[in-house]
């Protein structure tokens, strides 16, 4: 066993030595369509700009109105930016009215759009959670669904799937947010093989903390939660629980040292523009160093590292009531 796994390793090495030393080229962008969504700010809003300036035909979605303006002032003539909430069909079919006015195939579509959202399991209402795969799941099956046959048209296209290290390794208080990206990756994997008979290549990018201004609006959006539960659930787990939660959270290593997100764009750019695109983008170290291989331990190891790493812990006020 251990001579097999030696043996692959040494390939994937030899592999991505070989990759790396001989890169597969770009494609000619001209005349080519880009759908993306979830424009507005972060990886969706930089990529427009680095893929109209490449040349692509881009057409940005954003979801707030406000905006629509700012991000086509920073673009070409050639992209078309108008607003989509990929949660609702009746939006996503005015979408695809406005694509199939420029063309009859679509070169890339890139599924970016998505929340983020802590809350432990007893805290969380089911609607909290039906929305979170509404908009991190069902919502991106919808614009695959609705954008096939654009797609498929001409082979060599690809959809290319912003999911999450939470797509492979559930951590604690973030249950909605890793079976919404848990759901994604497997929907991902599921189409690449489907779609393999049509030439049409399915990229999953996995990235783990980034710099962006999310942190703080978990803290609050926790603190709302907390203010909004019944004061059964309040007693049972304890406002000293919910001092340590807010703690873990702000002084977590991996958002000290989260990476530039321009890694992600990157990874998302290749997937887009190269001939060769890869299957998974684990951009930046914290992805395939640490994520990755707590994914594949046994479990129970993972279990004591996610405990012991997140800091000290606070028993549950509830704890002690137990019979």
């Amino acid at each position: 066993m251990f001579l097999i796994i030696g043996f692959l390793l040494i390939l994937y090495v030899t592999y991505r030595f070989y990759q790396y030393l001989y890169p597969s080229p770009d494609i000619d962008p001209n005349g080519k369509y880009v759908l993306i969504s979830g424009c507005d700010t972060g990886f969706g809003h930089t990529l427009a700009i680095e893929l109209d300036k490449k040349g692509f035909n881009v057409f940005a979605s954003v979801y707030n109105k406000d905006n629509q303006a700012s991000l086509k002032n920073k673009l070409s003539s050639r992209a078309i930016v108008f607003c989509l909430d990929i949660t609702q069909q009746t939006q996503i079919d005015a979408a695809y009215r406005i694509v199939k006015e420029k063309t009859n195939t679509l070169h890339a579509l890139v599924n970016n759009a998505g929340i983020d959202q802590d809350g432990l399991i007893d805290w969380i209402t089911l609607d909290f959670m039906r929305n979170m795969m509404e908009i991190n799941y069902f919502g991106h099956v919808a614009m695959t669904k609705t954008f096939l046959p654009l797609l498929i048209a001409k082979r060599g296209s690809r959809i290319v799937n912003l999911c999450s290290v939470a797509g492979f390794l559930a951590a604690p208080s973030m249950s909605a947010y890793c079976a919404s990206k848990y759901a994604f990756e497997s929907f991902s994997d599921c189409l690449r093989r489907e779609m393999h008979p049509w030439g049409l290549h399915v990229s999953i990018i996995e990235p783990g903390y980034m710099r962006t201004p999310l942190i703080e609006g978990h803290v609050q959006t926790m603190h709302k939660m907390w203010n909004t539960l019944p004061n059964d659930v309040q007693d049972r787990w304890g406002k000293e629980y919910l001092k340590n939660l807010m703690d873990k959270r702000l002084n977590n290593i991996f958002i000290h040292f989260a990476e530039n997100p321009i890694k992600v764009v990157q990874a998302i750019q290749h997937a887009v523009s190269n001939t060769k695109p890869c299957i998974r983008y684990k951009p930046g170290w914290q992805s395939g160093l640490i994520f990755f291989p707590l994914s594949i331990i046994p479990a129970w190891i993972t279990d004591l590292l996610l405990d012991k790493g997140r800091g000290r812990n606070v028993t549950p006020a509830g704890v002690f009531k137990q019979l």
